[in-house]
């Protein structure tokens, strides 16, 4: 799990990057929550979202924001933290320019700067956002959304309403040619604390569905 340091907008930002087993292996990134909420790239969720698409032979990045851990740099608010994420994944490429596909997946605040992003790179197809703050930020950007994904919500969240991710994925479902996935994980609160294992079982669920060659999902 080697530290990087690679070019951002605003100067060198930090990660943790995993390199494909293979020159066309697939790219995974993954977004962490607020940094004013003590959100990096070592939040327990981001680190195993990590090791997931690690161990299915992704090549895998987290990084922290402008600001956070060794980045350099200052909060901006998502405005440069989608700058930050669309530098992350361009770093990436340079070393899989073939990778067959491109994923995305972000926690809370980084769910949301990761769905902004799958909104301007048309090879991300698929991605995992974990409790999306709907409730806290506007996601009309989504229209339409170009990839299927799932959005994990837990039911005791009282940060990201679970009532208010309910509307979002209503109306990503009334869009055509994607498939939202929606799971709610019983008890859970916004960091999952106790919930890992539930949390984690329902993105492996799906990847295993979403990868599998014979996958009805595209």
């Amino acid at each position: 799990m080697p530290e990087v340091i690679f070019p951002g907008p605003e100067g060198r930002l930090e990660g943790r990057f995993a390199p494909g087993p293979r020159p066309r292996a697939p790219v995974a990134m993954i977004l962490h929550p607020h940094p004013s909420a003590g959100g990096t790239m070592n939040n327990a969720i981001v680190q195993q979202l990590y090791k997931t698409f690690q161990r299915r032979g992704f090549a895998t990045l987290r990084f922290n924001f402008r600001g956070v851990g060794k980045s350099q740099g200052v909060f901006d608010n998502g405005v440069g933290e989608l700058s930050d994420a669309a530098s992350a994944l361009d770093w990436v490429q340079s070393f899989h320019p073939e990778a067959q596909t491109t994923w995305i997946a972000g926690v809370s605040f980084g769910a949301w700067i990761g769905m902004q992003l799958l909104m301007r790179r048309p090879e991300i197809r698929g991605f995992i956002s974990v409790a999306p703050p709907a409730n806290l930020y506007d996601f009309t950007f989504l229209a339409p959304c170009p990839s299927s994904g799932i959005i994990i919500q837990g039911e005791a969240d009282e940060v990201a309403t679970p009532g208010a991710t309910q509307k979002l994925v209503d109306k990503l479902r009334t869009q055509k040619h994607i498939t939202i996935h929606h799971d709610t994980i019983p008890k859970a609160n916004h960091f999952f604390e106790h919930e890992m294992p539930e949390l984690m079982g329902s993105v492996d669920k799906y990847l295993d569905m979403r990868l599998d060659p014979n996958s009805p999902i595209r």
